[in-house]
């Protein structure tokens, strides 16, 4: 096929702006699906991802239209998935960029702007949903031409859900983004010197249980053919390619794919750690010397420790993680032991929509009974020897009297909100220890800029923001650094015994309402016992706080028909005696729910 009857694009957007929408109606248009295959959210093929409304993995489909091949890849929208998006830029060489008219540019349209540009891509400005009755296109065009530099006539206004001018932004792509071209990040020269091997780009890959690691992949140079052997220049590891082909949206198998064209793999590999997401596939017999610049790794910021309510399950679950590893190039883990919940993992995530998804889809896809423990950021120690750690987990954290300082990591982030609701974001942002750097006006909306710590954020400030800006405000945010502060480990103790699995770091202005909030919450999930248990924070040997969880109390006098006070005060203390014995040796079983306290402290 001729490179210059081809178009690669994908479509970025804010969450909830509709992407997924516009997709479908372009494979109606295009003819790619009949109406009687149709159903909304096409794409969005996960359970998951038809129930929560939102695309979480990006799908890459291949339609035709007017003589041209047009190759989209569709990509999620929030900002846990944000890396989603900048493997799929890498493999195209254009964007749409959807922009909601009711709401306009939001902090995520922002942020794949950004993504966008560094690629060099050709941005198409399209605003949706001007079909609804509270949209307001002139506004949301002002806010794209401020954005992009673009004049008018440049931005399409379609409506997704009726098809309403959506063949326009067809046509906008085969006149306005370039035939396929060399990868973003190396020069021409390179490239040129490069194209008379074969080499392509994993940009996603999954497990299928039938047939094996099969790789969705850009071709760059070169011809693949099926039943090739093929060498993957990461790993080293050498495969066949058993079938090769191009989704539209199904798998439909070809001879070959060519320079220009997004395909797919189905491979001979067994195991998950053979292919890596941004490895180079060249082939064995004429192998290219350089590789493609493929991603950077991906740094998790979020860890939990994901434990089986029956330690029979932990292979299972360690099985389960590998294969959705393999197309999640963000998620780490590592194994994890605890005195009270037994073996585990300590997994890293890219923030808690990104961890809530893995948690159902083990639960889901892999029938796995799981305590998910509460989620904590990384910090970096340094010790009164020079030595430097790494801690994942408070429970981690070596002796107070060995560490000279402890770093913890810091985000930059910005929220878009209306006008009136400054003053409650700023409150907000304080009350998180953070620091607000800038705002910005847009029209009748700001751009709030700040700093704040990670650990923070985590549990419950986006739902928060929400609730003080009655929804109006979104929020994006990226590492930025780690800074030394005053830490200290809170731990909690029931019955006298420390629960490894429910310390926590926190601030030490912090730590006393931490932990009285959490103790509070722990009564309330602990099942009360025949005696009576003291639940309590610390710091080291320093308690901050207790609540105490009455016995239950069972008349042991009800036989007795007579009268006699001295028989019915020997039972009393007799009980007594028994219930001071059973609170010195008794356990105290802690349900799953006491681990989720922590997700939600106001």
């Amino acid at each position: 096929m001729n490179t210059d009857k081809i178009r690669n694009f994908c479509i970025i957007a804010h969450i909830d702006h509709g992407k997924s929408t516009l997709a479908d109606r372009m494979l109606e248009i295009t003819g790619t699906v009949t109406k009687r295959e149709m159903k909304s959210q096409l794409l969005d093929s996960m359970e998951l991802e038809r129930e929560k409304g939102i695309t979480i993995k990006l799908t890459p489909v291949c339609m035709s239209y007017k003589g041209y091949t047009l190759n989209l890849i569709d990509t999620p929208g929030h900002v846990d998935f944000s890396y989603e998006v900048s493997r799929s830029l890498q493999a195209v060489e254009g964007a749409i960029l959807v922009v909601d008219a009711t709401q306009g540019i939001q902090a995520q349209t922002l942020a794949n702007v950004y993504l966008a540009l560094e690629q060099d891509l050709t941005i198409i400005p399209v605003i949706n949903k001007i079909d609804l009755p509270a949209s307001d296109v002139p506004r949301v065009s002002a806010e794209i031409i401020n954005l992009l530099g673009c004049s008018e006539d440049e931005i399409i206004k379609v409506s997704a859900k009726t098809g309403e001018h959506v063949d326009e932004v067809l046509d906008a792509i085969i006149d306005r983004i370039p035939a396929p071209r060399h990868s973003a990040g190396e020069t021409k020269e390179v490239a040129d010197k490069n194209s008379d091997s074969m080499r392509a780009l994993i940009f996603d890959s999954y497990f299928d249980d039938y047939r094996g690691v099969i790789l969705y992949i850009r071709m760059f140079s070169g011809t693949l053919s099926k039943n090739a052997n093929i060498h993957m220049m990461a790993t080293g590891s050498n495969d066949i390619a058993l079938e090769v082909g191009i989704l539209n949206p199904k798998m439909s198998p070809r001879d070959e794919l060519k320079a220009g064209e997004i395909g797919y793999i189905v491979t001979n590999l067994k195991a998950t750690r053979e292919a890596k997401v941004g490895d180079t596939v060249t082939l064995t017999k004429n192998p290219t010397k350089l590789a493609l610049p493929g991603y950077k790794n991906v740094h998790p910021f979020v860890y939990a420790g994901f434990f089986p309510v029956s330690n029979d399950q932990y292979n299972d679950l360690k099985e389960a993680l590998e294969k959705l590893a393999l197309s999640d190039s963000a998620l780490q883990y590592e194994p994890e032991n605890s005195p009270v919940l037994g073996f585990g993992l300590r997994i890293g995530f890219l923030g808690l929509l990104h961890m809530d998804i893995i948690r159902e889809r083990l639960e889901r896809e892999f029938k796995l009974d799981l305590i998910v423990t509460n989620p904590s950021t990384d910090y970096r120690v340094t010790m009164t020897s020079g030595e430097e750690l790494d801690i994942r987990s408070a429970s981690s954290l070596p002796d107070a009297t060995k560490i000279l300082e402890i770093c913890e990591p810091w985000v930059k982030g910005e929220i878009i909100t209306p006008k009136e609701y400054i003053g409650a974001i700023l409150d907000l942002i304080i009350t998180k220890r953070g620091r607000q750097k800038n705002i910005s006006y847009i029209d009748t909306r700001a751009i709030i800029n700040f700093e704040a710590p990670m650990a923070n954020l985590l549990t419950d400030f986006y739902d928060q923001l929400k609730s003080s800006t009655s929804g109006y405000a979104s929020f994006n945010y990226e590492l930025a650094g780690y800074q030394a502060e005053d830490l200290v480990r809170v731990d909690f103790l029931v019955a006298g015994e420390r629960v490894d699995a429910l310390s926590v770091m926190a601030h030490r202005s912090e730590a006393d309402a931490i932990g009285r909030t959490v103790t509070k919450k722990l009564k309330e999930v602990i099942p009360r016992q025949n005696f009576e248990v003291a639940l309590q924070a610390a710091i080291g040997a320093r308690i901050i706080a207790r609540e105490t969880l009455g016995a239950f109390r069972k008349d042991v006098t009800v036989k007795i028909h007579t009268g006699d006070r001295d028989r019915k005060a020997k039972l009393v203390e007799k009980q007594k005696r028994g219930k001071a014995r059973m609170k010195r040796f008794g356990k105290v079983d802690i349900p799953s729910e006491a681990f989720t306290v922590m997700l939600k402290r106001d």
